[in-house]
């Protein structure tokens, strides 16, 4: 005798499995992702900030070669030098700006150029700058200056401390490491900023001016006077200087941080990269000091 058995549609045989189709790579939308991303990125920099790579010993003590920063690019407002390529033509003015405070550190792209210089904002629009036995005079009235006094920076890959630069400040320390001995000098600002300058006795820097700085106009020095190529000198060959003061259209933004600080000692071998980096430097804020009123 036979039963009806009701199937568990459970049990029921399953139709054999078709492989799912490929899906094929839309192209149009990955490239379209990839443009959008570098748009972002352009759009940062350009508007909100990007990095900066130290490539002399211009601002020394202060800032080293091989330190990384933090430049803001919306403190001064907008100009045609403010788009990461530098490749719109010269429009005066700038948009939302307003001009640096005293003693700021800034990027700058010289006039006819396409290289960023980074620079410390000295003078200011009409008054009258001059430099005297590496003196700077504003309005006839000399910048405060500490006594010398010195800093050993170790010596890098980065760091050289060459004798025909440095003479005498190379030396060895007590732990056996080579250091660089510079004497600096602390300068004061009528605003009360302040900041060390390398002091390294007399050169043709030295003495400059007197100049009236012009409306909309910076004077820009580095710290380390006697290495700098900055307002002091012309914009030609060999000098390769700012050619006096600056229109502030050509202020590209404003230092804010060091980020990481590469000393050069490494190599592609990962057990060298520890070397790679100097330690401390991270997170030091570029902003001067500020005695108290």
């Amino acid at each position: 005798m036979s039963e009806d058995v009701a199937l568990d549609p459970a049990h029921e045989p399953a139709e054999t499995a078709r492989p799912a189709p490929a899906r094929r790579t839309d192209w149009w939308a990955e490239i379209r992702g990839i443009v959008w991303l570098v748009l972002a990125v352009l759009g940062f920099h350009t508007f909100i900030a990007k990095p900066f790579y130290i490539p002399s010993e211009s601002m020394l003590p202060g800032l080293e070669i091989g330190d990384q920063l933090v430049v803001s690019k919306f403190p001064y407002g907008w100009s045609f030098i403010s788009p990461t390529f530098h490749l719109l033509p010269f429009i005066h003015g700038r948009l939302f700006g307003r001009l640096p405070e005293r003693g700021d550190v800034v990027i700058v792209t010289p006039p006819g150029t396409e290289t960023d210089y980074i620079k410390r904002v000295i003078g200011l629009p009409g008054e009258t700058l001059q430099v005297r036995g590496g003196v700077v005079f504003i309005n006839g009235v000399a910048l405060q200056r500490g006594p010398i006094h010195y800093a050993r920076i170790p010596v890098d890959t980065n760091t050289k401390c060459s004798d025909d630069v440095y003479p005498g400040a190379l030396e060895t320390g007590a732990d056996g490491k080579a250091y660089c001995r510079l004497p600096l000098v602390t300068e004061t600002l009528p605003n009360g900023r302040h900041y060390d300058t390398v002091e390294l006795g007399y050169s043709r820097g030295d003495d400059y001016g007197p100049v009236k700085i012009p409306a909309n106009h910076v004077f820009l020095m580095g710290d380390n006077r006697d290495r700098s190529s900055d307002s002091r000198f012309p914009l030609a060959a060999p000098d390769l200087g700012l050619g006096g003061p600056v229109p502030w259209e050509y202020l590209g933004g404003r230092a804010e941080f060091i980020t990481f600080s590469k000393s050069g000692d490494g190599t592609w071998n990962p057990l060298t990269w520890g070397q790679s980096f100097r330690a401390g430097r991270a997170g030091t804020s570029l902003h001067p000091a500020r005695n108290p009123q």
